[in-house]
């Protein structure tokens, strides 16, 4: 009876650590190809999570948009199809309409302006609103600083009026190049190559690694080094995973979260170093505005267009004030 007994308990410490040790399978999708910034890091996160669950949760990443664009992404992550994501400024501020002042042109003068507001009070708001919404940040991502390229030489603000620019779909990037005296055109980023080799378009505008990773480079020479805006990203995991973790899970997620944000911005850099580099030894030119003032009055408008609206005045005079 006690050998039996005996038997019995160690059959039932077995089958307890068994459960214990139950693996989850994650899926987190990002628009990125391997080797980018985004993916990397998310690589660098999906192996800290495991590391701090001893496995328990293994996260599958799906890069490329392998599983459909970043829309579709969205309403997969509202409805459980994955787990995780990392994206822009677009799907997020349409979920909480304050994160449009991040698109502001002018707004931030570089990456380490805006992180000191999005690691600090303004994104600590920015995520409690997301998770309303149904996102759970775990870390702020650098979208980079974008600027102007073009087939024409580019040396002043004036050099871009009349100019057609492609742009993205979106009311502030359509109403900056408007108040440039310039013609916007909204296409596919995936059309932009072929625009400017057919001259459909004079210029576009990008972060480095786009302009240079996609061949844009070899058609639009002239760079306009404005960094007019400056964008941010984010690494996000859905409420109704969120909700499902212990307390000791949801510190190792935010954890390898952070670690993950710092890996990426750093990442980010060596990145547009790289592409800077191999844009200039292929003959682009890269020229910087010796005062960018006359470009920030252009904007006055838009500003004030979104510093009267209340769903962004606070953000923006948050922004402003420091």
């Amino acid at each position: 009876m006690r050998t039996f007994t005996k038997t019995l308990l160690c059959l039932s410490l077995a089958l307890g650590a068994g459960a214990s040790m139950a693996q989850t399978k994650l899926r987190a999708w990002n628009i990125h190809p391997d080797g980018y910034p985004v993916t990397e890091a998310m690589k660098s996160f999906a192996e800290q999570v495991g590391k701090a669950t001893s496995n328990r949760y293994q996260i599958e990443i799906f890069s490329n948009g392998s599983l459909g664009d970043q829309p579709k992404a969205v309403q997969m992550l509202k409805t459980g199809e994955i787990d995780l994501a990392e994206f822009s400024s677009g799907p997020l501020s349409d979920a909480v309409p304050g994160i449009k002042v991040l698109n502001l042109p002018f707004l931030f003068t570089d990456s380490a302006h805006m992180f000191r507001h999005l690691d600090g009070k303004l994104g600590e708001r920015f995520a409690t609103n997301l998770k309303n919404a149904g996102f759970v940040v775990l870390g702020w991502y650098d979208g980079g600083g974008r600027s102007f390229y073009c087939a024409k030489p580019v040396n002043t603000l004036k050099d871009l009026a009349g100019a057609t620019i492609r742009v993205q779909q979106s009311e502030i990037y359509l109403e900056m190049i408007k108040l440039m005296d310039a013609k916007p055109v909204a296409l596919p980023f995936k059309d932009v190559l072929g625009a400017l080799q057919e001259n459909k378009v004079d210029c576009a505008e990008n972060n480095m690694p786009s302009y240079e990773g996609t061949g844009h480079y070899k058609v639009a020479k002239n760079v306009f080094v404005t960094n007019h805006v400056v964008s941010a990203e984010a690494l996000v995991v859905s409420t109704k995973l969120w909700d499902k973790l212990s307390a000791e899970d949801k510190k190792a997620f935010s954890a390898a979260g952070a670690k993950s944000a710092l890996l990426m911005r750093a990442l980010w850099t060596a990145r547009v170093a790289s592409a800077t580099e191999i844009a200039t030894k292929n003959g682009s030119t890269f020229v910087k505005p010796r005062d960018v003032s006359p470009m920030v009055r252009r904007m006055s408008p838009l500003y004030g267009k979104y510093m009267a609206d209340p769903t962004t005045r606070e953000e923006l005079l948050t922004i402003i004030a420091k």
